[in-house]
């Protein structure tokens, strides 16, 4: 099954979803005391381990981050060739003064929002099905 890539029918039916909980950016080179379970994204970088994990998780490992954020999942099964998609959401967030940190995974993109703009993010989002 491949991906969807054209732009007008991924903004039509990406459906955004909002995930349960508070979400954190840590950074962290010892994994003895987190599962790969818990772990929600590793990326590996140049200066250490970028993991994201849920916030409850990183208070009673007392772990350090500064951003909490919502947790959004475009449901839309995206192919990683297409092209616009994140201009077009990260755009019509922006507008409105809505940082977004996205990843786009196999199946679908995910995007992370400041936890006090979630609502608004999905305000935002989910005009897209609306556009004719």
């Amino acid at each position: 099954m491949k991906g969807e890539k054209d732009l007008d029918k991924l903004l039509k039916t990406m459906t955004p979803k909002l995930n349960i909980g508070e979400y954190v950016f840590c950074v962290v080179n010892d994994f003895t005391r987190i599962t790969r379970e818990d772990t929600i994204l590793l990326f590996r970088e140049e200066e250490g381990n970028t993991i994201v994990i849920k916030k409850e998780l990183a208070d009673s490992l007392n772990l350090d981050y500064s951003f909490v954020a919502s947790w959004i999942t475009l449901a839309v099964y995206s192919s990683l060739e297409a092209v616009g998609l994140t201009t077009a959401f990260s755009t019509a967030l922006s507008e409105a003064g809505i940082s977004c940190n996205v990843v786009a995974a196999f199946y679908h993109d995910h995007i992370f929002v400041d936890k006090k703009d979630a609502e608004k993010a999905m305000e935002i989002l989910n005009k897209f099905s609306e556009l004719e």
